[in-house]
C-alpha cells in the first residue's frame, strides 16, 4: 500500500498529575521521565505525540483530574493543537473522563484504555483475544453512558407496554451476558492450557520462565537460547501469548517459557484477565528476570521494582529469580562495570550478539545442579523409559551394565530422586 493511501495517525496530547514536591531545577510543566513510558505506549498504539501538560499536586481533582486553572490552560492548548484525543497517565474515573470530554470537546482516554488497545492489536491466539476482550468489557462496563430516561422500548403491543428499559440498562445487560460468555470460554481454553502445563510438569524437566519489563528482549533471548523463530519486534507488548521451547546445555534439557511483558502500573484488569497466562510463571522452578541494561540507572531500578511488584502480586514471590541484564551491546565498559558493582548476582547478556549467553546457560545449569543429589540406582533390563528420563533430567549420568540389569550413577533433582527411591542400591 502506498504511503499516501495509509490512514493518518491519530494525534494525541498527554496529561499527568505529578505528586510530591517539585525537584530542584525542574520546570513547572516539564518532566521528561514521567511520561516517557506513556509516549512509548502511544507510539506502539500507532498514534502521534504532539505535546503534554503536567500539574504537580498531591491528588487528581475528583471531578476534572486537573485543577480549575490548569484545566483552562489545557483547554487552550487543545484548541490550539487540535488533537484527536487526550491521554491521561492515571486511570480516570468515569466522572473525570466524562467531564474532561465535555470541557475539552475531544475524546479522552486513560493509560489503561491505551494499553488495552495495544493488547487488542497484538493478541493473536484464541485465548489472547478472549483475555483482551474480557479486560475491555470489564473496564468499559462502568463507563457506559446511556440515553438517560429515553426509553429504548415503548408500548406497541402485547408484551411491550410499560416503562421498558433505558438504553443504558439494555447495554449493561448485554455486556454482563457477554462477560459471562467470555469467562466461560476462557475457562475452557484455560483447562486445555492446564493439560499442557501438567504434561510439562510430568516430564520432570527443569522449568525456566522469562519475566520482565516489556521490550527488554525476552523473545530475542528465547530465540537465541532455543534456536527458535518467535516473532520479535522493537515495540511494547509484542508477546502476549506464552511460548515454551526446549534447549540443551551440557547434556541436560531445559524448558524455557516466554511470558507477557510487564510495565509500571500494570492495569489490574489485565493482571486478572491474563491470570492463566501469568500462571506459566508460577509453575517455573526458576524465573529469569530480564531487564534492559541500556536504560538510565534510575529507570532500570524502577523497571526491576515494577516487575518484582507484579510477580509478588501473582504469588510468585517464593520462586527463585536470576536477574539477566540484557542489551549490553548498547553500553560501554564503564556502564558494564557499574552494573556488575550494583547487581553482582546478575548475568550480563546480549541476546542480539550472543555475548554472555554461555554465562547465562551455565548459571541456569548451576542453579539446578545445586538442587540435585547423588544417586546410585539399579534398573532391570527393559526399563528403558525410566533410564531415558534420568538422562533427560539428570547430570553427570553414568551407566554400568551387569548380568541382572543396569546400574545408573549420577545427580538428580531432589524431587525426581524421591520418585526413584525404590530403585536405590
Amino acid at each position: 500500500m502506498d504511503d499516501d493511501n495509509r490512514k493518518p495517525r491519530e494525534k494525541a496530547y498527554l496529561i499527568a498529575i505529578l505528586s510530591g514536591p517539585q525537584p530542584a531545577g525542574e520546570a513547572v510543566e516539564e518532566d521528561g521521565g514521567t511520561l516517557a513510558e506513556l509516549r512509548e505506549l502511544l507510539d506502539t498504539a500507532g498514534a502521534e505525540y504532539i505535546g503534554e501538560m503536567t500539574q504537580r499536586r498531591d491528588h487528581p481533582v475528583a471531578g476534572t483530574y486537573f485543577g480549575k486553572g490548569k484545566l483552562s490552560e489545557l483547554k487552550a492548548e487543545v484548541g490550539r493543537l487540535k488533537p484527536d484525543l487526550v491521554v491521561a497517565e492515571d486511570e480516570l474515573t468515569p466522572t473525570q473522563q466524562r467531564n474532561l470530554e465535555d470541557r475539552l470537546g475531544v475524546r479522552v482516554i486513560d493509560r489503561t484504555a491505551l494499553i488495552l488497545d495495544i493488547f487488542a492489536q497484538h493478541a493473536h491466539s484464541a485465548e489472547g483475544k478472549l483475555q483482551v476482550e474480557l479486560a475491555q468489557l470489564e473496564f468499559n462496563f462502568t463507563r457506559m453512558r446511556g440515553l438517560g430516561t429515553i426509553l429504548s422500548r415503548l408500548g406497541g403491543g402485547i408484551g411491550t407496554r410499560g416503562p421498558g428499559e433505558t438504553q443504558l440498562e439494555t447495554d449493561q445487560r448485554v455486556a454482563r451476558k457477554r462477560i459471562s460468555t467470555v469467562k466461560r470460554r476462557l475457562r475452557e481454553v484455560s483447562a486445555s492450557r492446564e493439560v499442557m502445563r501438567r504434561s510439562r510438569l510430568a516430564s520432570n524437566l527443569p522449568l525456566v520462565a522469562l519475566a520482565g519489563y516489556t521490550n527488554t528482549g525476552k523473545s530475542t533471548l528465547l530465540n537465541a537460547l532455543t534456536k527458535s523463530e518467535v516473532a520479535v519486534n522493537d515495540r511494547l507488548f509484542e508477546t502476549l501469548d506464552p511460548t515454551t521451547r526446549a534447549y540443551e546445555y551440557d547434556g541436560q534439557t531445559f524448558l524455557l517459557t516466554d511470558t507477557v511483558g510487564f510495565i509500571r502500573k500494570l492495569p489490574h484488569q489485565l493482571v486478572e484477565a491474563f491470570h492463566s497466562t501469568l500462571e506459566e510463571t508460577l509453575v517455573a522452578h526458576l524465573i529469569l528476570h530480564v531487564a534492559d541494561a541500556s536504560v538510565h540507572e534510575d529507570e532500570l531500578d524502577g523497571m526491576i521494582r515494577a516487575v518484582d511488584t507484579v510477580l509478588d502480586g501473582i504469588e510468585a514471590a517464593d520462586i527463585p529469580r536470576l536477574t539477566v541484564l540484557n542489551k549490553i551491546d548498547r553500553i560501554d565498559d564503564r556502564q558494564r562495570s557499574y552494573l556488575r558493582r550494583v547487581y553482582p548476582e546478575a548475568v550480563l547478556t546480549s541476546a542480539r550478539t550472543g555475548e554472555g549467553l554461555h554465562d547465562l546457560q551455565r548459571a541456569v545449569r548451576d542453579f539446578f545442579t545445586a538442587r540435585m543429589v547423588d544417586v546410585e540406582l539399579f534398573f532391570p533390563y527393559g526399563d528403558g523409559k525410566a533410564i531415558g528420563e534420568i538422562y533427560r533430567t539428570g547430570a553427570e549420568v553414568e551407566m554400568e551394565n551387569t548380568p541382572e540389569g543396569v546400574i545408573i550413577r549420577g545427580r538428580l533433582p531432589k524431587e525426581n530422586a524421591a520418585r526413584f527411591a525404590k530403585y536405590r542400591l
